[in-house]
């Protein structure tokens, strides 16, 4: 078959692998080109390195690369992790359909930051989703779909980890079924009843309340945590006083407490207490101004931290 790839991140990375390894013809990759200088991992320099050819990620967007597909007759369109809206007449050009890699079990968790969202809310598993792209983001019949547990250690970044290890054996799945032709791909429509959109919108603006439940903060701290990477959400912000910080890390502890909520209780050696709605949370990393540092050197006990 020949395909068209266009992708980003890790995900990107492996299935462009994955394709190398192949025996398809990979006709291009679609990326978006480093800064002038830099040399380091990417799909667009890697790609490069593997021989193939390169187009600006941002093509995508422009129904001119439609004629371009047809012309190279491209079979089969693969999106990972792509950073641009794909033009439709560009999604109807391969002869087999554009699919999709989305880091949510569709239709409930459609749009962005899904793995954040389904950290915060709690959610016990969460899952990847291979689908036929139409205009409409997130849309389009089911391909495939894989779940997996989310574990109370877990955070963004370790689930975003399994979304990728998930995801990329799935995009494999779909180019083994696409070569016995279009039959071979199962499509299943997505019931819009149960369709979840999330923008890009943060809960509560980025602003923790001391007086949620423990789960609760702990799973927003959670949630917002991608270190040693930047997070899309940033990290969950309070006040001591007039000085606003961040939450970095943070653990339940089991322990109720009667303390009103915001007040912070004693050190111990894996953090610094701090009452919630129910329990005590143990806090262990801040980030105040552009520092990162433990948690005990800068709360004291009987400090009141507001959200």
């Amino acid at each position: 078959m020949n395909v068209a790839l266009v992708g980003e991140e890790s995900a990107g990375l492996q299935v462009l692998r994955a394709l190398a390894e192949s025996k398809h013809r990979l006709v291009a990759v679609l990326a978006a080109p480093p800064d002038p200088g830099f040399t380091g991992f990417s799909v667009w320099n890697v790609a490069r390195k593997l021989g193939y050819e390169t187009w600006p990620a941002e093509l995508v967007r422009t129904p001119g690369l439609a004629d371009r597909l047809r012309s190279e007759r491209v079979d089969i369109l693969l999106n990972v992790h792509s950073l641009y809206l794909i033009n439709k007449e560009v999604l109807a050009a391969p002869t087999l359909g554009a699919y999709n890699l989305h880091q949510g079990p569709l239709p409930r968790y459609a749009g962005l930051n899904t793995v954040s969202w389904a950290i915060f809310r709690g959610e016990a598993t969460h899952g990847v989703t291979v689908h036929k792209m139409e205009a409409d983001l997130d849309t389009g019949p089911v391909v495939y779909q894989s779940c997996f547990p989310i574990t109370p250690d877990d955070t963004a970044l370790s689930v975003s980890f399994k979304c990728v290890r998930e995801g990329v054996s799935l995009m494999v799945r779909l180019l083994e079924a696409a070569e016995g032709g279009s039959a071979n791909i199962p499509l299943s429509p997505q019931d819009p009843s149960r369709r979840e959109f999330f923008g890009r919108e943060v809960p509560e603006q980025g602003r923790l309340s001391w007086s949620w439940p423990a789960e609760k903060v702990v799973n927003f701290v959670r949630a917002c945590d991608y270190l040693p990477f930047s997070s899309p959400w940033g990290q969950p912000r309070t006040r001591r006083g007039a000085q606003e910080f961040a939450l970095v890390k943070a653990s339940r502890t089991g322990l109720p407490c009667h303390a009103e909520a915001g007040t912070v209780g004693d050190s111990t050696s894996s953090g610094v207490k701090v009452a919630c709605q129910d329990e005590w949370i143990s806090a262990t990393k801040l980030r105040v101004g552009d520092r990162y540092l433990p948690a005990s050197e800068f709360l004291k006990f009987g400090d009141r931290l507001v959200g």
